[in-house]
């Protein structure tokens, strides 16, 4: 009877002790986490392979260690990491599909992990045609499902009334129909879709038109759009589209004698005077200031109403935004590579003042690494 106590009290430590670290065994875990795990590659040309990669991370808090990876035919040649990939680090796996077989096609690749006993899948899916379109070159742009041909839309030089025109170039590289339709537009950017709906492997366009007597102020309006990629897309970096619009000031019922002895603004840099663009030795610093001389040569006071920038990775501050005759003012622009690394457009510069004669400097940095 002793005996048999001591064993069954034995066992109740044991399931006791289990029971408080099974969930401390349930944490300690590898997690395989997947960027993407369904990619749409869109055309490809018979007989030439694709390579397709997913990238992955480990969001356990245990080594991860891919032991297996079946793709779903021997169409499929796959890559993937041997070593074990550490808790917050990240790997990549390929799939090269080789393309022999026209039509559309859909494939998956089964990633088997120490992390559970079913696998996870991964899979892609396109269109082998006997000729396929070079997006690359016309729509360097790729969303996935769609590309553009820009970004990144201007309307320069707009005076209030103006109704200026711009159009995006939209690809569709799904194996069915895309319509396209753009989120976050402002009252004063009107979008039309020509077509409405665009077929498999062809190109349709957005025509945005500007309507300038609503836009809010003198100088540069910008804003951020996006391109819905498929129902219910969010906004991203990846489907932004940056649109900006410079409304110049008017000048109306100026006279010759006024002209004559207007305000009239020069930028130096140094000795130097300054055209249109102002040059920034990077070398490997991570961010550079440059200071240029605001100048009035005119004979009327020189106010500059906007002093603006084009991407966040430039910061800017003026001395006086007015300038009496042949006073001198200073203007401090500072850049960020990290942050330039990010932005759609180069570094640029904008200036709105009342000289008539040039209402609006734009100044591009030129950037140099030494």
């Amino acid at each position: 009877m002793k005996f048999h106590y001591i064993c069954n009290m034995k066992e109740k430590i044991s399931a006791f002790l289990f029971s408080l670290l099974f969930p401390l065994l349930m944490m300690a875990q590898p997690r395989f986490v997947a960027e993407t795990p369904i990619q749409k590659i869109g055309e490809l040309m018979f007989m030439n392979p694709k390579t397709v990669t997913f990238a992955f991370t480990n969001k356990g808090n245990q080594p991860l260690v891919i032991t297996e990876v079946h793709p779903s035919c021997g169409c499929i040649k796959v890559a993937y990491p041997e070593r074990a990939i550490l808790s917050g680090k990240s790997g990549t796996i390929t799939a090269t599909y080789d393309a022999r077989m026209m039509g559309t096609f859909y494939r998956e690749l089964a990633v088997y992990t120490n992390a559970q006993e079913e696998p996870y899948y991964l899979s892609f899916q396109g269109r082998v045609v006997e000729t396929a379109l070079d997006y690359d070159g016309d729509f360097p742009i790729d969303l996935g499902n769609v590309r553009m041909n820009v970004n990144y839309v201007e309307f320069d030089d707009v005076n209030k009334g103006d109704k200026p025109v711009a159009e995006l170039q939209v690809a569709n590289l799904e194996h069915g129909p895309y319509t396209p339709q753009l989120m976050h537009l402002p009252n004063y950017l009107k979008a039309e879709y020509l077509p409405e709906t665009i077929q498999p492997g062809r190109v349709g366009k957005i025509r945005l038109t500007l309507e300038s007597e609503k836009l809010y102020m003198d100088g540069l309006n910008q804003t951020s759009i996006y391109l819905a990629r498929y129902m219910g897309d969010k906004v991203s970096e990846k489907n932004e589209i940056v649109v900006s619009a410079v409304l110049l000031p008017a000048f109306r019922n100026l006279t010759a004698d006024k002209l004559e002895t207007a305000p009239r603004i020069v930028l130096m840099d140094g000795d130097e005077m300054i055209k249109d663009e102002v040059t920034m030795v990077m070398g490997k610093k991570k961010k550079v200031t440059k200071t240029i001389n605001v100048t009035n040569i005119g004979e009327e006071m020189l106010t500059i109403s906007t002093v603006q920038v084009f991407n966040h990775a430039m910061t800017i501050s003026l001395g006086d935004r007015n300038i009496p005759p042949h006073g001198t003012t200073k203007l401090k622009i500072t850049l960020d590579a990290s942050a330039q690394a990010k932005a759609k457009n180069g570094p640029r510069l904008l200036l709105i003042s009342n000289d008539p004669r040039q209402a609006k400097i734009v100044l591009d940095l030129n950037v140099e690494e030494e």
